[in-house]
């Protein structure tokens, strides 16, 4: 018996009801094939998504300890709000906007009208273009794919904290979840015009992790910086309230990244499926501690003395710098890899600082620039990506979420306005848009 019918007999045997097992010539083992691949490809996406959601309490954390005291409950409720407006957009018009499902009003760019109960009805459509993906449950793949789509707006939120308003914020998250997010991602995952030239970001450091950056980057940009930050040519530092809390975000961000990369191999109903995806957490977790020991060297190099919060950034970076290709990498290469995206966080969080854009977190040179970097690292370790269409996709997807963006963050601007009064910002948003503070017990920070 080799190894692999060894496997399916064993996985049959389990999954079988009781008293099956003494009737099972009578059972078509067929049948009973795709059962259990369905049972397994439903598995890794429902283990995968619920990992993904774990990111979300990792983005709650590392915010909530990297902005001051006086901001800590804003955030937090920014991020309770935020992934629960994302659910409702991406149900009501995201999940069918970014899988057209063969249906496109403009071939390879556009979708047709899309009835949001196709997220329940729909079965068995090959629109990741995996093998095994039509064993897979549509409910499954919903849960799955809603995760990426909220942590695309958790990356906004942290650099535009301490001084936005928290409605034209969750405004902007409902645009981004419902139509930014998705439309682009329909021309990578929905099988759309990037996908046919032959782009390859295989969990998203362009899809997921660039789109949010860019997003963060505009508003930044037109939010401008927090009172303080920038005075006569100088940084002024505003450490973060918790750095405890913001190790632990980290901590979590990096086991959730393991159901991002690991859940998208979209398939675990072959025993080479499974070997997949253990290279893939394996790769992931290289590169985040290529990152983080990169960063750690750096600052000790520069600074004299290590910086935590650049280490935290590094093992980000280098998670993100991961994604586009997590399978194909030696753990030599994956660990390369997060080391260059470690480099660019310590050099890109001051450079931003010269620009005078303040990024509070740190989140455009994590997901922005070492999405970009991960993206073109494709090349390096895969065989059939191409550089042109690498970098070409890049642009395109970057020029459509600036565009985009700019447009909604100007509308709100406009309208409702999106940045507090200088004295809220000065007492804190804690007390001023919501009325309760994080920290009682402690003075004012």
């Amino acid at each position: 018996m080799t190894r692999n019918t060894l496997i399916s007999a064993t996985l049959t045997a389990a999954l079988l009801p009781a008293g099956a097992a003494f009737a099972q010539d009578t059972v078509d083992p067929a049948v009973l094939q795709t059962d259990m691949v369905f049972i397994l490809n439903s598995l890794l996406f429902l283990v995968g998504g619920f990992l993904v959601f774990w990111m979300a309490a990792g983005f709650a954390m590392l915010e909530a300890g990297l902005v001051r005291s006086k901001n800590v409950t804003m955030q937090l409720t920014k991020n309770m709000a935020l992934f629960s407006l994302a659910a409702i957009a991406y149900y009501l018009i995201g999940y069918n906007l970014m899988y057209p499902l063969g249906d496109w009003a403009v071939d390879g760019v556009f979708s047709a009208l899309f009835p949001a109960v196709a997220v329940l009805e729909v079965v068995g459509v090959d629109a990741a273009g995996a093998d095994d993906y039509s064993y897979a449950s549509t409910g499954s793949d919903f849960f799955f794919q809603l995760m990426f789509c909220a942590a695309t707006a958790s990356i906004v939120s942290g650099t535009v904290a301490e001084r936005i308003r928290l409605w034209p914020f969750l405004i902007f998250v409902i645009i981004l979840t419902g139509i930014i997010y998705p439309l682009q991602a329909s021309w990578k995952w929905g099988g759309g015009f990037l996908d046919e030239m032959g782009f390859l970001d295989f969990a998203g450091s362009t899809v997921v992790h660039s789109v949010g950056g860019w997003a963060a980057l505009v508003g930044a940009i037109i939010l401008g910086p927090r009172i303080g930050k920038y005075k006569d040519g100088k940084t002024i530092p505003m450490p973060g309230s918790n750095l405890a809390l913001a190790t632990l975000g980290t901590f979590i961000l990096w086991m959730g990244w393991f159901g991002f990369n690991g859940g998208s191999q979209l398939a675990m109903g072959s025993v080479g499926d499974v070997a997949d995806i253990s290279r893939i957490f394996s790769n992931t977790n290289a590169a985040a501690a290529g990152g983080a020991v990169t960063a750690l060297i750096l600052t000790q190099l520069l600074y004299k003395k290590p910086d935590l919060t650049m280490i935290l950034n590094g093992a980000l970076a280098g998670l993100v710098s991961i994604t586009a290709e997590p399978l194909t990498p030696s753990l030599g290469a994956a660990t390369l890899i997060g080391a260059v995206g470690g480099v660019i966080v310590v050099f890109a969080v001051p450079f931003l600082d010269k620009l005078k854009i303040d990024d509070v977190v740190g989140a455009i040179p994590v997901h922005l620039f070492a999405g970009i970097w991960g993206t073109i690292a494709v090349v390096f370790t895969n065989g059939d990506a191409s550089l042109g269409t690498q970098l070409y996709s890049i642009l395109v997807v970057g020029i459509f979420t600036v565009v985009a963006s700019a447009i909604v963050w100007f509308i709100l601007k406009a309208t409702l306005g999106i940045r507090v009064g200088e004295e809220e910002e000065i007492t804190g948003l804690d007390t001023t848009e919501l009325g309760m503070e994080a920290y009682p017990e402690f003075s004012k920070g």
